[in-house]
């Protein structure tokens, strides 16, 4: 399993630890990436890889719909953005069944 959020695309980071005596080892910085099931208004449920700063996020902005179409595309990984555009052609598919 990649260690990558669907949403932000934070992945792993690499870097050192220093002891005292100022050795330096490379070691990694993993995030803390969870499978969760969110509640999309539009979709019903969808299953993701997030990391808790993005679900944060996501329930600070009022939702997953509300984050992802408030969020510029630069800002979102490629699995995001898929599901950023499932989310507008959903909505634009029951706009047009309401009118």
């Amino acid at each position: 399993m990649a260690r990558r959020c669907d949403i932000t695309g934070r992945d792993v980071q690499t870097g050192n630890n220093v002891s005292h005596a100022h050795n330096k080892t490379r070691r990694r910085f993993l995030p803390n990436v969870h499978k969760m099931t969110l509640f999309s208004n539009t979709l019903g449920t969808v299953s993701v890889k997030i990391t808790a700063h993005a679900l944060r996020s996501i329930e600070h902005n009022g939702g997953l719909d509300a984050y992802l179409l408030g969020q510029s595309d630069s800002k979102l990984a490629p699995p995001g953005l898929r599901l950023k555009r499932r989310i507008k052609r959903a909505q634009e598919k029951a706009a047009a069944k309401a009118a």
